[in-house]
Order: structure tokens, then C-alpha cells, then sequence
């Protein structure tokens, strides 16, 4: 079955990733409030599906998987600066099943963490110049720059509907801002730079957007789902957290357009109030109408109807490659990430 290529896959690539990460983490002073914080998120695992990607896309097209490791480190290392950020951001207690940095070192320190995860992400992508040869090497660069600058845009677009309490946010709202948020670092960048690596610059990086964004897409919705229906225990953060945080999700954006007048000022009122202030009863009344409203099977309804898209595009890229393994998981992605748990 192609699905059950892709937990071996990026057992085997994640594992292989992260090894290389932490070659890069210094073993000196300080180690208490720093180096040993800043390898604790890897530590903790996760599905390591962005260096996959990279490593997989790369050897699809014929690439020895040593010339992709340094790059799929430097994405796992901004992967985890970026979650560090996110998780003070977004008022998170916990992420991959223990506590969040900032909740049990405090902010301040949390942050200078974040900061350095984002500095050592640097390093590897210095020595793909020795590597890769500087052309290569500062296209992956300059390739980089662009997924963090689209990355930081839609973390304002997601903190900005929050901080100004915003009830119009409409559905293409936020697939732009998943489009910037979650598909070019999870998808788009680690796919672009591992065709780029493995071709040596010689294909357009920008046929592999829309492959990125329908894949990215569908596995947001589907995270979000799992915030509201998954198994803590499995999930690895708060359920229905998102709500907590008032994340824009596309259940909310569907109850929004969903409910009465009435049921949109309470759930307006609800969300304009600090996070500690909303009540296991308010959250519970939430996640009541989502389902009288069908906004759950609504979102699962567009997030297969992404995976399809998804799936088509991969025809397009990567039908004529030679068949593989890398290829057939690559394959199964847009399946796998709407039916993983």
C-alpha cells in the first residue's frame, strides 16, 4: 500500500536529519540556559516531515542523499526556532507532548532559544558552499531568505486577525495566510531546494508551488481538525487549543459565517477575551456549534478536495521519474496527510 510507505520514510529520513542537526549544536557554555535548550525541542522527535521532503524530492530526481542532508538540517533547525517563537506567540502550554519552553523557563529565555535554533540553522546552509559550490549554495540560500520572509508574513496575518479581534476573516483569507504560514516552509521550500539541489538549479522552482500549497494546505486543515478531534495523546498538544488561542481556523471562519446574529456576537465577544478568561464552558459551547453547523465535515470535505489537487500536481512534476521509493512516498503524501492521526 502507498501509504504505509510514508511513516517508514520518514522515520528512516527524519532520523537521518536530525542526526546531522545535532552536529551542528555546540557542546560548550552555556549550556544550562542554552545549548541544552536549544537541542530540546529535536530532542523530543516529531515526524521530521520537512527534511523528508527534502531529502525524498532530491533522490527522486536522482541525488545521493549525503548532498541533501546538510539542507534538510538547516530546515529542521528553522522548523524548530520558528515552533519555539510560535509557541510564545500563540500562548501554547505544550507542544509534542511536554510542556512548551517558554512555560517552564519563562519567556525571555525562551526567546534567546528560538533566536539561536535560527543562527545554527544558518550554518549548515554556509557549508554547502564547500559542499554544493557557491552557485548552488547561495540559491538554496536566497531560497531560504524568501521561506522565512513568507513565513513571517503569515505569522502577522494569523497574530494581526487576534490582536484586532477580526470577525470578516474569509476563506481565502486563510488559505493565503496558510499558503505563506504553513506551505513554504513545510512544503514548498523543502521540495524546491531538494529539485534544485538534485538538478543543480535546472529546473523552475516555482513548478513545485502549487504541488506545495495544495499538499500544505490539506495538511493544515487537517491539523486543525486534530486539534478539535484528536487523540491528546497522539496529537502532542492541547485539543481544541486553537480555540483557546482564537485562532482563525477554517471551523471558526465557517461558524462565523454559519451562525445566527446572536451566536455571532457571543463567539465575537469570546474571542476578544484574554485566553486565561475563556472558560472550558465557552470552548465547549464553540465546539457544540461547529458541529451543529457541520463546520468539522465542511473542512474535511475541502481538505480531500486539496489532496486531490495535490495529487494531480504530483502527476505533473514527478509522473516520468523512474519509479522509486522516494517517489512512490512522495506519492502517497496527499492521502497520508489527511488521514494520519
Amino acid at each position: 500500500m502507498l501509504a504505509e510507505i510514508v511513516p517508514a520514510v520518514l522515520q528512516e529520513y527524519g532520523a537521518a536529519a536530525r542526526s546531522r542537526l545535532f552536529q551542528y549544536i555546540p557542546a560548550r557554555e552555556p549550556r544550562r540556559w542554552l545549548y541544552d535548550l536549544v537541542a530540546e525541542y529535536p530532542q523530543r522527535g516529531g515526524r521530521g516531515f520537512r527534511p523528508s521532503l527534502c531529502i525524498a524530492t532530491a533522490r527522486a530526481f536522482g541525488c545521493p542523499p549525503e548532498d541533501a542532508l546538510d539542507t534538510a538540517a538547516s530546515i529542521e533547525l528553522l522548523h524548530n526556532a520558528m515552533l519555539v517563537h510560535d509557541d510564545i506567540e500563540d500562548e501554547s502550554e505544550r507542544r509534542r507532548g511536554k510542556p512548551t519552553l517558554h512555560t517552564t523557563h519563562g519567556v525571555p529565555i525562551a526567546i534567546n532559544v528560538g533566536d539561536m535554533l535560527g543562527l545554527l540553522g544558518l550554518r549548515p546552509l554556509l557549508v554547502n558552499f564547500r559542499t554544493l559550490g557557491p552557485r548552488l549554495a547561495l540559491r538554496i540560500l536566497e531560497e531560504t531568505e524568501r521561506m522565512a520572509s513568507e513565513s513571517a508574513e503569515g505569522q502577522a496575518m494569523e497574530l494581526g486577525w487576534r490582536h484586532e479581534n477580526s470577525t470578516s476573516v474569509r476563506e481565502s483569507d486563510y488559505l493565503e495566510m496558510v499558503l505563506k504560514k504553513t506551505c513554504w516552509l513545510g512544503m514548498i521550500h523543502p521540495i524546491r531546494v531538494g529539485a534544485m539541489i538534485a538538478t543543480f538549479d535546472s529546473v523552475d522552482p516555482d513548478s513545485f508551488i502549487r504541488f506545495g500549497f495544495f499538499l500544505g494546505a490539506a495538511f493544515q486543515i487537517q491539523d486543525d481538525l486534530l486539534n478539535l478531534t484528536g487523540d491528546e495523546n497522539d496529537y502532542g498538544k492541547e485539543l481544541g487549543g486553537d480555540i483557546h488561542e482564537g485562532k482563525r481556523t477554517m471551523m471558526l471562519i465557517r461558524l462565523f459565517e454559519a451562525g445566527t446574529a446572536e451566536e455571532r456576537a457571543r463567539l465575537g465577544r469570546l474571542l476578544a477575551l484574554p485566553r486565561a478568561e475563556r472558560t472550558r464552558e465557552e470552548i465547549t459551547w464553540v465546539r457544540e456549534r461547529m458541529d451543529h453547523y457541520g463546520c468539522i465535515a465542511y473542512a474535511r470535505e475541502v481538505a480531500q478536495g486539496l489532496a486531490g489537487a495535490a495529487s494531480h500536481e504530483f502527476s505533473l512534476l514527478f509522473g516520468a521519474l523512474p519509479d522509486s521509493k522516494d517517489k512512490r512516498f512522495l506519492e502517497a503524501l496527499p492521502r497520508w496527510v489527511i488521514e494520519r492521526a
